[in-house]
């Protein structure tokens, strides 16, 4: 578990920032994604990286069946850039998602019908 100091400015004092904290932030904003779900795993398919450019996000998500690919990603990226930076200030550099599968509708199943021996009785 990594903290990364935020000290804005040149003031005194430092604002520290736990890794996790961030990672969270990205969680919620992925959750108010509509298309995805996120990957069942412990860190829920996020990486955070912090370098001196600013926050690499690495994102693996989930599609639901009938959304376009470019416009998920592009709206993870935006909303992931936004919800980081606006709480804590820090500057994201580089957002990559990854769809790792696709969820497709249930098949919908026509129930069997039963055959009554007075139907049988007319073919």
């Amino acid at each position: 578990m990594a903290s990364i100091k935020y000290n804005p400015n040149g003031q005194k004092g430092k604002i520290t920032y736990n890794s996790d904290i961030v990672s969270g932030i990205a969680v919620l904003s992925l959750r108010e994604t509509e298309g995805i779900e996120l990957v069942p795993s412990k860190n829920h398919g996020i990486k955070i990286c912090f370098e001196k450019e600013g926050v690499f996000v690495d994102i693996s998500v989930i599609a639901y069946y009938g959304y376009k690919v470019p416009e998920l990603a592009f709206r993870i990226q935006q909303n992931i850039k936004q919800m980081v930076e606006s709480m804590t200030k820090y500057k994201i550099a580089k957002v990559d998602v990854h769809i790792t599968s696709v969820i497709f509708p249930a098949p919908k199943t026509q129930p069997i019908a039963e055959t009554s021996a007075e139907q049988v009785a007319n073919v």
